[in-house]
């Protein structure tokens, strides 16, 4: 078995609404490393055991607060509820509300908890969704917010393009967990919540972000988060639009990126491979972010060169 501790969560659970503490979702998430690494569907849903011993390693605290972390977690994960969007039969809009876990229990003395996914948990975490996003364990050790947590799990959804859509400050604030009445103004909520948790993240994992501030008038509306995986201090300089990516074979630039994915999408030759439901403006998004992936650029390499672009 692997090393690597892979977290693997569908996108709709990641979107869901959902206000839990910090320590509670670090035992979801040891959980899901686990239930992953089962071989079977029914031992996902079987009972998983979270020591204080792997709490202890991966978050690299003292053993004592390992402990009382694992208690405290099992007092509040069976009331933790999530709320989900999805389509019926008819495509028609769907909201879902259910429990996190059906079971946790606290062993005292044998320093472990037991938890018990819910049955909509299951396929949120096991890659049986089409739109999933995964990252390691290593990368979240350090974060000590659940905001940045969260925020960090967001990020990780665009990874390959590295930058998120425009978010709404009232999808946002649903996103994170935050109640109605709390950081009510766009100061308090800048200051406490996206300002620490963009800091912490930036000084605790693999990325460095920033966000924009859409407005309506004076108002702001929405932010989009920008951010790079950080490399070595040469690649760690401010890049524009006109800046060629040179951590991709194609040295394209983003307005490249976006030009030519825009054209690409529109030629009879890649109809095929546009998926079902999808419109144009839908297919050159995705081509745009595959165009960041060396492993998927070769495919478009023929096609690009009938566009006029010429690859280095």
């Amino acid at each position: 078995m692997s090393n690597t501790k892979i977290v693997s969560k569908a996108n709709a659970l990641i979107e869901s609404c959902y206000t839990i503490n910090l320590v509670a979702q670090r035992v979801i998430i040891l959980a899901i490393i686990e239930a992953r690494e089962q071989g079977s569907m029914a031992e996902i849903g079987g009972i998983h055991h979270i020591k204080a011993s792997d709490y202890e390693k991966h978050f690299e605290c003292d053993k004592t607060t390992a402990y009382r972390s694992l208690k405290s977690a099992c007092e509040s994960l069976y009331e933790s509820e999530f709320v989900w969007n999805d389509k019926d039969a008819k495509g028609r809009d769907k909201i879902n509300k259910s429990r996190f876990v059906q079971r946790a229990s606290y062993c005292e003395g044998g320093g472990y908890v037991e938890v018990i996914f819910g049955n909509d948990v299951i396929p949120l975490i096991t890659r049986l969704s089409e739109k999933y996003t995964e990252y390691e364990l290593k990368q979240i050790k350090d974060l000590n917010s659940i905001y940045a947590l969260r925020i960090f799990e967001i990020l990780m959804q665009w990874i390959s393009v590295g930058k998120t859509p425009p978010i709404a400050i009232d999808d946002l604030r649903t996103r994170l967990g935050i109640e109605e009445d709390q950081y009510k103004t766009m100061g308090n909520f800048k200051n406490r919540v996206l300002d620490h948790a963009i800091q912490e993240i930036n000084n605790n994992t693999n990325i460095t972000v920033a966000y924009e501030q859409h407005k309506e008038g004076r108002r702001i509306v929405g932010f989009t988060f920008k951010f790079k995986v950080k490399t070595n201090k040469a690649l760690e300089t401010k890049r524009d639009a006109d800046t060629p990516d040179m951590l991709t074979s194609l040295k394209m630039t983003d307005k490249q990126r976006s030009t030519f994915a825009a054209k690409l999408s529109r030629m009879s030759e890649l109809s095929s491979h546009s998926k079902q439901g999808e419109n144009y403006q839908q297919f050159a998004e995705r081509i745009e972010a595959e165009l960041l992936d060396e492993n998927k650029q070769k495919f478009y390499i023929p096609y690009l060169e009938k566009l006029g672009f010429l690859p280095s």
